[in-house]
C-alpha cells in the first residue's frame, strides 16, 4: 500500500540540521500520523507520497516547506511579572536560550525563547526554533494502512478533541486568552494578548 491521503503512516527518522542529529524515533518506536492532513510540515510529507513499507531513502526540507523562513516580527517584549509563579519570579527561565511553553491570542500553546532579558521585560523569540534551517531526514518506512473513520473525526490520538477547562489553567475562546479561575469563570482579556503557561496568567505582547 502506497502512502497518500488519509494514509495511516509509521516512519523511522532521523533529522540532521547543518551536520548534527536533532531528533530521531526511538527504536522500535516509529513516528505515526495520518497523511495528507497537516500533521506534519509540508516538505516532510511531500517526500514521502507515494512511498511503500520498506521503502529507506532521504528527503531534503527548504525553510518555505519546513519551519518557515525567521520573521522578525515574532520577537516580543513581555513583563518580566509574567513568569512570577505564587508571586516568585522564575529566575530559572530568565537565561537566553531558554524555552518556555506560552499561550498566544487564539490559545494555542507556543514554544517562545529567551533572546534578552531586560530590567523590566524579557524579549521573547516565537519563531520555530528550526526556523531558516535546511532539514534532513533519513527515513524508513515502516507500514502503512487506511485511518479508520474515527482517527479522521478524532486524531490519531485523539488531538481533535476538545480540550476541558480544569481550575487553574488558561482557557480560551474568541476575543483572546482567558485565565480561568477558581468559580468555574473566565477573565477575559485582549486579543492582542498572550498568556504564560507556568503562572496561568495573561501578559501583554506590547
Amino acid at each position: 500500500m502506497k502512502i497518500e491521503q488519509n494514509k495511516v503512516v509509521a516512519v523511522a527518522y532521523c533529522l540532521t540540521v547543518e551536520g548534527k542529529v536533532i531528533d530521531q524515533s526511538p527504536e522500535g518506536h516509529p513516528l505515526e500520523y495520518i497523511h495528507g492532513t497537516h500533521m506534519m510540515i509540508a516538505g516532510f510529507e511531500k517526500g514521502l507520497e507515494g512511498h511503500e513499507p520498506g521503502d529507506k531513502f532521504g528527503i531534503e526540507v527548504s525553510p518555505e516547506e519546513g519551519y518557515g523562513t525567521v520573521n522578525p516580527q515574532l520577537r516580543f517584549d513581555i513583563p518580566k511579572t509574567a513568569f512570577m509563579v505564587g508571586g516568585v519570579l522564575r529566575e530559572d527561565l530568565l537565561k537566553p536560550g531558554t524555552v518556555v511553553p506560552m499561550f498566544n491570542s487564539t490559545g494555542h500553546v507556543v514554544q517562545g525563547t529567551v533572546a534578552e532579558v531586560k530590567e523590566e521585560s524579557v524579549t521573547m523569540d516565537f519563531n520555530h526554533q528550526l526556523a531558516g534551517k535546511h532539514l534532513h531526514f533519513d527515513v524508513e518506512v515502516v507500514s502503512v494502512r487506511d485511518a479508520t473513520q474515527k482517527e479522521l473525526d478524532e486524531g490519531l490520538h485523539g488531538e481533535y478533541l476538545p480540550l476541558e477547562e480544569e481550575e487553574g489553567h488558561c482557557c480560551h475562546g474568541k476575543g483572546g486568552c482567558h485565565k480561568h479561575d477558581g468559580d468555574g469563570e473566565c477573565c477575559q482579556k485582549g486579543s492582542d494578548e498572550c498568556c504564560h503557561k507556568g503562572e496561568h496568567d495573561c501578559c501583554s505582547k506590547n
